[in-house]
């Protein structure tokens, strides 16, 4: 009953912000699903909480708004906003320990002295029926400096000198990199810019980084750098030209696929037997590869044929590796 209580709370909050001249009872009470009686209760709730709930009669009808907006110090939000930043603390969560995280904390505690306690009750509510859990993700609270470094050097545009483990070989290498930009996907962070060693616009793990030291040397970020166009054609972090990748899927996942967005170039055909067929223009990179692989035997790549070997290849090493287990 409190669940549904407060659902129905959340939904006149949403009505009535999206309400600039007000709405009237039998409105609300429409809208709600629910009798008049429960709507000046709910009310009183909100405006009880510190919701800026006000009321104006016209034509003899009440109706009920919010007012536009409130200041937290200078700055005017209106109420869905701070309820956004603050039920949004869950998003930031997987960088726990860097100064992303840190200053998202500062942020939300800085409203949560604004509001007032009964609005602060309120909004605990609401954060306890409303979670965001991140998926796998990488641990950062290791490499706070690092990152903070690297925020610096990218506002600042000043070169960084850094000491790198590649993830495939292992190898530790020294490298001078000019910073673009640091970039979270998929539960990582990762900076991109101009590697001196390579000569190239390459993307680097900021876990991966064993040392960094920001030198005096400045340095000018290329006007025709688009970071957009640079990552457009990645699957995962890797960007590679691109070429079409078409994979066909069986009917075991067909839902699974096409309830997704995988890429921004993507589309989507119904197959007969029931299955579906994903094209792409992506980079065939081994982040794509290895995605493939996890749909087992109910994804096939069609093309291009680089891939579909590699994908093949990667299976038969599979299977031969469960052949030589033994019974038992």
């Amino acid at each position: 009953m409190r669940g549904d209580q407060l659902a129905r709370q959340w939904q006149l909050i949403q009505r009535l912000a999206r309400s600039r001249s007000g709405a009237g009872l039998d409105e609300l009470a429409s809208d709600l699903g629910c009798v008049r009686r429960t709507v000046y209760r709910d009310l009183d709730a909100l405006m009880y909480a510190g919701f800026p709930v006000v009321s104006e009669k016209r034509d003899g009808r009440v109706f009920y708004r919010f007012i536009e907006s409130f200041g937290i110090g200078d700055v005017p939000f209106t109420h869905d906003e701070v309820l956004a930043l603050v039920l949004g603390a869950d998003l930031l969560s997987a960088l726990e320990g860097t100064v992303f995280h840190d200053s998202m904390e500062s942020a939300i505690a800085k409203i949560r002295a604004a509001v007032g306690p009964e609005m602060l009750a309120y909004l605990e509510r609401l954060g306890a029926s409303i979670r965001v859990l991140p998926g796998p993700h990488k641990r950062y609270a290791a490499f706070r400096e690092t990152i903070q470094a690297l925020n610096e050097a990218v506002l600042g545009q000043r070169r960084v000198a850094m000491v790198y483990r590649t993830g495939r070989s292992g190898a530790v290498r020294k490298r001078q990199l000019d910073p673009y930009r640091v970039w979270y996907r998929s539960g990582a962070l990762y900076v991109v810019g101009h590697d001196h060693l390579s000569g190239e616009l390459r993307t680097f793990a900021i876990d991966r980084i064993e040392s960094l030291e920001m030198g005096d040397e400045r340095f000018e970020v290329p006007e025709d750098f688009d970071f957009d166009a640079f990552t457009a054609t990645a699957f995962g972090v890797i960007s590679e030209p691109a070429e079409r990748v078409r994979i066909h899927f069986d009917e075991r996942w067909r839902s699974h696929v096409e309830e997704h967005t995988w890429h921004q170039s993507q589309q989507l055909r119904q197959l007969d037997e029931g299955g579906i067929e994903l094209s792409m223009e992506v980079g065939p990179s081994a982040e794509i590869k290895n995605w493939v692989l996890s749909f087992g035997s109910g994804a096939h790549v069609l093309e291009p044929e680089r891939l579909r070997d590699e994908v093949r290849e990667e299976l038969e090493r599979a299977a031969g590796r469960y052949a030589s287990v033994p019974s038992g």
